[in-house]
């Protein structure tokens, strides 16, 4: 019978196949990209959600210039994580950059601020992909949580089976909707500047001005636009994955990912600046332009289904970033060291799993409501993006021999400072309509983070040998005397192939029994006495029913003749049943007993094993 892990994550890897693994451009543009790509198909609309109900008409004209300068932005972040690529091309992106230039705590910092990122980043382009669909098929509504859960875990499973797996099955989806988008982009010009086409004006009490145009409101709309950016700085974290030079490979990548995102935003932004479209509850902004231009006809419903999968599909730059930053994190201590080992496929399965979990929760509290958790969507990305781009900044300032300091000064310095403002603006627009949570749960992350490296720190140090002390170290000079104690419910197969092993390792074995009866304890007496052996049972009573504390006192007892510096093995006698439901019909006393022995450093606990399967003729003559 086929593992049923094999069936959906396809059989191990050899650790040699990891070379054959990596992506080129073409594969690992969709795959890192798609975040960004994607967020095109709801950036513009987040910024009309802001400024149509305030200010009506003008809504238009000001969406072209706030897009205007989020594409701004976009050169020159793509500008600067160049840089980074070069510089750092192991991976780990902010928080490597960040804690090599400007210390250990913001380092954290980046790494806690885009690891909350990412798990948003699933959650946001889920609920997304699902809304989109909804638009073209309204009768869905009432699955919404349930698709966002089912497409959560499809996407799981296809990260699981490994990064070329992965490639295949993603890339398609996301060159399939930036063809649908450029062909919608261009024949939308086309149908309104060459074929005469009057696209339909909403009603002037539809936009009417009800607020005076502000800065404010401006900086809100620009923050609601800034969604555009995220995914930006994913290239740079998973630089490991590209195939030789994977450098220039991974920068390539970006320059075509930042054009895409160029084209794709602005060409969105004008065509709702053009057709005049108006955020709906029910339907989104990219559905209402699509069904402007192609009406109830197949390309319609073919932008639908692709602005869908890419949706649903962007969440995959996040499985191919977080699992990456969390292992960096992990091997430096900062994380649980499982974070850092690759699984069966040579992917990161453990940070997949881990991000599948949270982004699933998230969706069942915001109830997959993409307008809910936006607002807590870009604070993270944006203070990363400012903590890269002051850690190169620092690099070059301290690197006074680097070739084109003054130029990589110039780059990284006006983007520490546009992120900045644009972390502070984002912060400050959204703090009230949930921002305030990220704000919390990074700091939160950071403390995690630095009582793992504590811990961490201090198993080192106390497990730790230099090389002097190894070779000064006789192993066989100071033998352990070792006391080997089998603690006995009852006198059958599992205890008495505990008490065979037990003589094994030592002639020093005696046999202990709790007993909660004076009854109990004669009849243990008398099952004993048919045994040959003269191994010495030990027998307690216990009047408040404890076994540990009785156990403990025979170790420490003179009749037991422990000494300091002796060892004390346990056997502890375990009878394994074949299934999962027999397993709960029995108590687990040797759990508790193992877990509260091992707490003491001279006591080791072995645990002896008898495997039990059921016998129906057995079962049969016993109860006849």
């Amino acid at each position: 019978m086929p593992n049923v892990k094999n069936i959906f994550i396809g059989s191990p890897l050899k650790n040699e196949s990891l070379k054959d693994e990596k992506l080129n451009v073409y594969w690992g543009l969709p795959i890192l990209a798609s975040d960004a790509i994607s967020s095109v198909a709801y950036a513009s609309e987040e910024i009309l959600l802001v400024l149509v109900p305030a200010i009506g008409i003008l809504a238009y004209k000001q969406l072209s210039w706030v897009a205007l300068s989020i594409v701004m932005l976009l050169f020159l972040l793509v500008l600067s994580y160049r840089q980074t690529i070069q510089s750092y091309p192991n991976g780990g992106g902010a928080y490597i950059v960040a804690k090599d230039n400007l210390g250990v705590n913001w380092g954290i910092s980046a790494g806690a601020a885009l690891s909350v990122d990412y798990i948003l980043t699933v959650a946001v382009s889920i609920s997304s992909g699902i809304a989109a669909i909804i638009s073209a098929f309204p009768s869905l509504l009432n699955y919404r949580i349930e698709l966002c859960l089912l497409f959560l875990g499809l996407l799981m499973i296809g990260n699981l089976r490994g990064i070329r797996e992965s490639a295949k099955i993603f890339s398609l989806p996301t060159y399939a909707f930036v063809i649908g988008l450029i062909i919608m982009i261009v024949y939308g010009f086309i149908k309104v500047w060459f074929l005469g086409f009057v696209p339909p004006q909403p009603s002037i009490e539809q936009l009417k001005v009800m607020e005076p145009l502000t800065l404010f409101l401006l900086l809100r709309a620009f923050s609601s636009g800034c969604t555009a950016l995220t995914g930006i700085e994913a290239v740079s974290n998973a630089v490991p994955n590209f195939k030789e030079p994977n450098i220039k490979k991974a920068q390539k990548t970006l320059v075509l990912l930042g054009i895409l995102v160029f084209v794709c935003f602005m060409g969105t932004a004008l065509l709702a600046n053009t057709y005049h479209v108006i955020p709906s509850a029910n339907k989104t902004v990219l559905s209402m332009i699509a069904s402007e231009i192609f009406g109830n006809s197949i390309m319609y419903y073919y932008i639908q289904i692709t602005t869908m999968i890419i949706l649903v599909m962007a969440a995959n730059t996040a499985f191919s970033g977080f699992p990456m930053l969390i292992s960096v994190m992990a091997a430096d201590g900062y994380a649980p060291r499982q974070l850092n080992q690759r699984g069966d496929r040579l992917s990161f399965s453990n940070g997949i799993l881990m991000l599948s979990s949270f982004a699933a929760i998230l969706i069942l509290i915001f109830r997959g409501d993409t307008h809910l958790l936006i607002p807590l969507y870009a604070v993270g990305v944006f203070m990363s993006f400012t903590l890269s781009q002051s850690g190169m900044l620092m690099k070059w300032l301290r690197s006074k021999n680097e070739k084109d300091r003054l130029s990589k000064i110039l780059i990284n310095g006006s983007g520490a400072i546009v992120t900045g403002i644009a972390t502070i603006i984002i912060g400050w627009t959204k703090f009230i309509h949930g921002a305030w949570i990220v704000v919390v749960i990074i700091p939160a992350i950071i403390f995690l983070c630095m009582k793992i490296k504590k811990h961490y720190t201090a198993v080192a140090l106390q497990l730790k040998r230099t090389d002097d002390e190894l070779a000064e170290l006789d192993i066989d000079k100071d033998k352990y005397i070792n006391h080997v104690i089998v603690p006995i419910a009852s006198i059958n197969k599992a205890s008495i192939r505990a008490l065979r092993y037990a003589r094994t390792i030592s002639k020093k074995v005696t046999a202990f029994h709790v007993s909660i009866n004076e009854e109990d304890s004669e009849k243990i007496r008398k099952r004993w006495a048919l045994l040959n052996t003269d191994i010495k049972l030990y027998v307690r009573y216990s009047p408040y029913r404890k076994i540990i504390e009785p156990l403990l006192e025979l170790i420490e007892s003179e009749e037991h003749e422990y000494k300091k510096g002796d060892m004390i093995t346990v056997v502890l006698p375990k009878f394994s049943v074949s299934s999962l439901w027999q397993n709960i019909l029995h108590n687990h006393t040797r759990f508790f007993l193992e877990n509260k022995l091992l707490k003491y450093k001279h006591i080791v606990v072995a645990t002896m094993p008898l495997q039990l399967k059921v016998d129906e003729v057995a079962i049969d003559r016993y109860n006849k």
